[in-house]
């Protein structure tokens, strides 16, 4: 991205209605607030309760800290963009912003494939569970991830920064995203389009292969369960990932169906607030509302806290009283 004209671009948002800006300001606020807090909660149980240190838990805490990571690359400047209404981003700014959401949003979709991987062996080879999913099995797995993620966007990044920008800097979108980016460059795009699509289908169907088969040998498994009551402990043990596994892959799918030319850039939109905003709000609540242990270890910090609260307020008082 790269020229010797344009240092800055203006990021157009969602709307140009006032009002509806109040709206959507309190909406992106909110859910923000929210995702950041259920996925810090998240991530603090699974530090203090000692039943949470479990591989699945481990998964479940990097996943959370992507989840505040992704979300955080996008939304607070596009808050700031629309309480001062102020619509420049440098260009910098911009190419941080594009580094560091398909980082985090890469890096997700190979974290879900492990999290898939874990549950296939704590269903279908529960007595090697500890063995297989070892602190050196989960460690090596979160660095592949991370590293998988960086090996697929180096390539369309590196290509990208040597585009140029002549005839306009408005991108059509409300953070800095590759697709509006292209539609404005001067340079040819067509190979860092190729590449970018190849990247995309390369990253959505590794991952999904690797859940998709996790998720059969899961099932099979269950079916040959001769206890109903088993059978359904197992489902509930992946029901959250599931779902999310379901949103996550399901938002995306829409991205790359392709509308009519006026639609294309609404749909984008939709889906990026979608997957910006309101996913990352929800996977605390899927988590702690369809697991036990996770809702056990919520009530005890609670009453741990609860507790805490009771007794300095005894103490003070009995202090109170003695002076």
């Amino acid at each position: 991205m790269r020229n010797h004209t344009i240092t800055t671009f203006i990021l157009l948002g969602l709307t140009d209605d006032p009002q509806l800006k109040v709206l959507i300001f309190i909406f992106l606020f909110f859910t923000y607030m929210l995702s950041v807090a259920g996925n810090l909660t998240i991530i603090s149980l699974t530090f203090v309760d000692c039943h949470l240190r479990t591989a699945m838990y481990f998964f479940l805490q990097n996943f959370s800290f992507l989840e505040i990571s992704f979300t955080t690359a996008c939304i607070p400047r596009f808050l700031y963009n629309i309480s001062t209404g102020d619509k420049i981003i440098t260009y910098d700014a911009c190419a941080v912003q594009i580094f560091f959401t398909y980082l985090f949003g890469i890096t997700e979709f190979f974290l879900l494939a492990a999290m898939s991987f874990d549950r296939y062996v704590a269903i279908c080879k529960p007595l090697h569970y500890v063995t297989i999913m070892n602190n050196r099995v989960c460690n090596r797995l979160i660095i592949s991830c991370w590293m998988a993620g960086l090996f697929i966007i180096i390539p369309p990044l590196s290509l990208g920064l040597s585009l140029e920008f002549c005839d306009s800097n408005v991108i059509d979108h409300f953070f800095c995203d590759a697709t509006p980016l292209l539609k404005i460059a001067c340079s040819d795009t067509g190979f860092i389009e190729r590449m970018i699509l190849v990247c995309a289908v390369l990253t959505f169907i590794m991952t999904l292969v690797c859940v998709v088969l996790s998720y059969m040998y899961i099932i099979v498994t269950i079916l040959r369960f001769s206890s109903a009551q088993q059978r359904t402990k197992a489902f509930s043990t992946c029901s959250s990932h599931m779902v999310v596994v379901s949103m996550t892959y399901g938002s995306c799918i829409f991205i790359y169906i392709k509308p009519s030319a006026k639609e294309e850039v609404a749909l984008n939109k939709g889906v990026s607030l979608l997957i910006s905003s309101i996913s990352p709000m929800l996977n605390p609540f899927i988590y702690t509302l369809r697991n036990k242990q996770v809702k056990k270890a919520l009530n005890d910090s609670f009453k741990r806290i609860a507790f805490s609260l009771k007794s300095k307020r005894k103490e003070e008082l009995i202090t109170h009283n003695g002076g």
